[in-house]
Formats: C-alpha cells, sequence, structure tokens
C-alpha cells in the first residue's frame, strides 16, 4: 500500500521545470516542419484528419496514404509507449519517462544531422511518432492534467481558470491558470527559437533543441538512480 507520504511526493518527471522544457521543445518541433521541412505542423493529429477528409474527397490518393501513413505513425507511438511502460518499470533501473527522453534524444539527433535532400516525410513521420511517444508519457504536471505537444487545452484552461479565479476567489483556479498560461509563453517562445535558427541553420536547426532534451534526460537520470531509487515502483498521475 502506497502511503500518504507517496501520495504527496512528486516525481521529478511530474515537476513543472519538466513540462515547460518539454513544452517548449514541442514549440521547436511544429515551427521546424513547418518552416523547413514540408510546411505542416507535426505535433498532433486534427489538422491531418481533416486533410485525410479533404484527400478522400477530392480522389487525391497518394495524398491519403501519405496521411494514413502518419496517422499510423502517431498511433503507433501511443501503442508502444503505453506497452513499454510497465515492462520497463518492471526492471526498477530507470522510469519509462526517462527512457522515453533519451530515445527522443536519439531520434532528434538522427533528424538533425539529415541533409536537406533527404525526404521531408523522413521527418514528419519521425516527429509524428516521438510527439505521440511524450504526449502519451507526460500527463499531469505536479496534478495539473497537461499535453507538452500542442496547446488546444491550455487555451482554454487558462480562460476557464480566469473566470474560476475572479468570480468564485478560488486561489487554486488562480495558480492552475498559471501555470497552463506559462505552458503556453514556453509553447510560443520555442516555436520563436525554432524560426530563428532555422533562418540560419536550415534544417539542421533541429540541433537547437537537444541541449533542452539532454538536460531534461541527464536530470530524470539523476533523480532514478538516487534520490527517487525507492519509489521506482510508483505510477506518475494521470496514468
Amino acid at each position: 500500500m502506497m502511503d500518504k507520504k507517496d501520495e504527496e511526493f512528486y516525481l521529478e518527471c511530474e515537476k513543472h521545470w519538466v513540462f515547460m522544457l518539454l513544452i517548449f521543445v514541442g514549440g521547436f518541433y511544429g515551427a521546424y516542419t513547418y518552416t523547413v521541412r514540408g510546411g505542416i505542423f507535426c505535433n498532433a493529429q486534427t489538422a491531418n484528419i481533416v486533410l485525410l477528409g479533404m484527400a478522400l474527397g477530392n480522389g487525391q490518393w497518394m495524398k491519403m496514404i501519405y496521411l494514413i501513413t502518419s496517422l499510423t505513425a502517431y498511433l503507433a507511438g501511443t501503442i508502444l509507449s503505453e506497452a513499454l511502460a510497465k515492462r520497463v518499470k518492471r526492471l526498477k533501473f530507470l522510469r519509462w519517462d526517462t527512457l522515453m527522453v533519451g530515445i527522443e534524444i536519439i531520434v532528434i539527433a538522427f533528424l538533425a544531422y539529415l541533409p536537406k535532400s533527404a525526404p521531408d516525410q523522413i521527418c514528419q513521420i519521425s516527429l509524428n511518432f516521438i510527439c505521440s511517444m511524450q504526449f502519451n508519457t507526460f500527463r499531469a504536471s505536479q496534478g495539473i492534467p497537461m499535453a507538452t505537444t500542442f496547446v488546444t487545452n491550455h487555451v482554454r484552461q487558462v480562460g476557464v481558470n480566469i473566470v474560476r479565479a475572479f468570480r468564485d476567489k478560488n486561489k487554486e483556479a488562480a495558480h492552475r491558470g498559471r501555470r497552463h498560461f506559462i505552458m503556453l509563453g514556453m509553447f510560443l517562445l520555442g516555436a520563436i527559437s525554432s524560426a530563428i535558427m532555422c533562418n540560419f541553420f536550415g534544417v539542421h536547426a533541429l540541433w537547437g533543441a537537444l541541449p533542452f532534451l539532454v538536460y531534461t534526460f541527464v536530470r530524470l537520470v539523476i533523480a532514478d538512480r538516487t534520490v527517487e531509487r525507492p519509489y521506482l515502483h510508483k505510477t506518475p498521475l494521470g496514468h
């Protein structure tokens, strides 16, 4: 049984700083693919579903096949992250959350190395896959449900919590509203940074996301192997 102390203890992978850095990277990815890798956003699939419907309606069969491939990659990322989480947990060496960031580093380093002549679809589909894994793995920041690859819900939550904070004098709503607003700002900052780097480095601008991922990975590894080693059995909130 998990005691009360365990319940109130937030794992390092649930801390606000982790989510802030990951959503910064999410904004970086979106601006990167839109600017230098095909003019599309890789972070989520809503737009791709719309485009798939348009392709079906207009009889654009090759575009339809590509969009289905993209959706399949996103689905595969969710399935793989969900399937591996418990298997990794049984090893009691590193958390899946930590390992997932390590995998992301490898994928991003590979994509950043690709030349401009490489088909954009390689980058797009790979980022669909990795964004899906990240979204499914990191779900709640210190008890607040959050996404790290897109901001639609963050916009809604800012509005909802502004009303609750002022109408009901709700301090918790004010706190949640601030957290979602910060996430919005970090996503925007990531997109701005990506756009600037793409102007200077083109397709290799993706290297700019790596320092944030490496820093996150190192700190999560240290936590897993030291102060949080007794808590490797604990499941992050939202799972």
